[in-house]
């Protein structure tokens, strides 16, 4: 069963190429699951040969399990993925590039995070570099597409897949002031201003309340939101659910109306779509790949950064425009319906094959 909590087929005896993915594999420590996830149990399910890394989170012996899967597939026909993040996670990818170039195994990329342009931007002759050998290089968003063929031209679009039937689907045409935010409570998704909002909201929807669902990243943002929340006087309206399983999303989400997306940095969220699949009404931030993400009065509404006032507006114009609601969330649920991923790992099998044939 895959952790969208939908059973998945047997792997299939094939003779498809092996595959060593190098990414994010921690929803053991951390709590949270990330695509390369559900990625790696999709490709086995279909008969590939997975090998994964790394679900250490120590930096040293992370890299050191990415650098050891890599050596280990060496002598496998196949391919190195490697999803690319800025920071200290790029120096992570850029060892196990040049590792694989140093074993004359072939890699495709994936780049992911809001924050990858501008760490680009800082170090450009290093990010050429590692992109310049790849297969091929994915991203999941338009805007990272713009923003990054400076560095490499032919980008591929792949879009964050998810699967629609562990989403249940429900038109929001009369919603009610319940708030939902989904994130890890980390400074940069800014979740302090979850109960400004609510606070705003309550003299006028008096019934409003909020669920704040993700895990705790460690950075003391997740206390200062619970005192931010006690010290607004809404402590006992807003619900923190702690993280919850992936096949428990759509069932957590649905328990409200209104999605809000208040982080600072940004790209193409998973938990957004998910909201989306849902049929929640999404107010968010404009930041990063959001308007490339979403139309504006279409598929969401769309506020400036930390503006606690503009997202009481949205909200406020979602609860009494009923045409608003309604359209919001169906074209929110139209906007992922080619996000399924029926449709997105055919193209992962068909980049990954054709990388590997091309060598390795």
């Amino acid at each position: 069963m895959s952790a969208s909590g939908v059973s998945l087929p047997r792997a299939r005896v094939s003779t498809k190429p092996t595959a060593t993915l190098i990414g994010n594999f921690l929803s053991g420590p951390a709590g949270s699951r990330g695509i390369s996830e559900e990625l790696a149990d999709r490709l086995r399910a279909s008969g590939w040969d997975v090998r994964t890394a790394s679900h250490q989170r120590r930096k040293l012996l992370r890299l050191i399990d990415m650098a050891g899967a890599v050596w280990r597939g060496s002598r496998r026909k196949g391919i190195v993925h490697v999803d690319v993040f800025s920071g200290s996670a790029f120096l992570w990818a850029a060892a196990v590039v040049w590792l694989a170039r140093l074993l004359g195994k072939p890699y495709a990329l994936t780049l992911r995070g809001g924050r990858l342009p501008e760490f680009a931007a800082r170090w450009p002759g290093t990010m050429r570099n590692v992109l310049g050998g790849a297969r091929a290089v994915t991203v999941p968003s338009e805007f990272l597409r713009r923003e990054m063929q400076p560095y490499r031209a032919d980008l591929l679009l792949l879009p964050n897949p998810l699967d629609l039937r562990a989403y249940p689907f429900q038109k929001r045409e009369r919603p009610s002031p319940r708030l939902v935010w989904l994130r890890a409570f980390d400074d940069i998704y800014n979740p302090a201003l979850a109960p400004r909002v609510l606070a705003r909201l309550l003299p006028e929807f008096p019934d409003a309340s909020l669920t704040m669902i993700g895990p705790d990243k460690g950075d003391g943002s997740l206390s200062r939101t619970r005192i931010e929340a006690v010290e607004l006087g809404v402590g006992d309206r807003v619900r923190f659910t702690g993280n919850i399983p992936k096949t428990s999303v759509g069932e957590h989400i649905s328990c409200g109306d209104i999605f809000l997306n208040t982080t600072n940095v940004d790209n193409a969220p998973v938990s957004v779509l998910e909201a989306l699949a849902c049929g929640l009404c999404v107010v968010s931030t404009n930041v990063g790949g959001m308007p490339d993400f979403v139309r504006d009065g279409e598929e969401a509404l769309l506020v400036p950064p930390d503006d606690a006032d503009a997202m009481v507006q949205a909200v406020r114009r979602i609860l009494s425009e009923p045409r608003l609601a309604e359209r919001l969330s169906r074209n929110g649920r139209a906007k992922v319906q080619s996000m399924d991923w029926s449709a997105i790992l055919p193209r992962w099998e068909a980049i990954l094959s054709a990388g590997a044939g091309a060598g390795g």
